[in-house]
């Protein structure tokens, strides 16, 4: 990845806490459908430290928005964006997506789902909504390690079903097409029709 020393320290050291960032070879996939896709505006539901935001934003000139709930996960990505330099090209909104997201407007050529995973179906009608046509839905840990496709955990098989009902809900769209890759916990890239 041709990202920046001070990014991939820190995103190593995002690595080892309880919430990493996304894998590498997922963000690599990411980066490489910035630089084709180009896009003017990127929307980010799960923020986090803003980590993958920054790596987009330094691949492309787009704008970005992003939906962060944690509080000092977002005043991290907030340091992140300055110690970037993307702050004028970034903005934040620190709540619950479901209540965000209908706020919005305009379109996004790409959309970057990585929030609550049993929330992806609920927030998948917004999610749509603000996709231009030909935009990207890229929806991470779609497979979380193979319980959706495989057997989960006692404690995880809500979750699962979460997913599977979700992934069932773009495989099926028919203003959608969808590939799934299996690249990090899995990677669904939704193009909209």
């Amino acid at each position: 990845m041709e990202l920046s020393p001070a990014l991939l320290s820190l995103r190593e050291e995002a690595k080892k806490g309880r919430d990493p960032t996304c894998a590498d070879e997922t963000l690599s996939r990411i980066l490489a459908l910035c630089k084709e896709l180009s896009p003017t505006r990127i929307l980010e539901i799960g923020a986090a430290e803003g980590l993958t935001a920054c790596a987009m934003l330094s691949v492309c000139g787009a704008r970005y928005t992003g939906i962060e709930l944690d509080p000092d996960r977002a005043a991290r990505a907030r340091q992140n964006f300055i110690r970037f330099a993307f702050s004028e090209r970034a903005t934040l909104y620190e709540g619950d997506a479901g209540e965000i997201l209908p706020l919005l407007c305009g379109e996004y050529e790409l959309v970057f789902l990585d929030g609550p995973k049993a929330q992806y179906l609920r927030y998948l009608p917004e999610c749509k909504r603000l996709l231009k046509r030909g935009g990207l839905l890229l929806s991470d840990d779609v497979l979380l390690f193979g319980w959706v496709r495989g057997e989960p955990p006692k404690k995880r098989r809500m979750l699962a079903e979460h997913l599977r009902a979700y992934l069932s809900a773009l495989e099926g769209d028919p203003c959608l097409q969808t590939t799934i890759y299996e690249c990090g916990e899995g990677l669904a890239v939704s193009k909209k029709l």
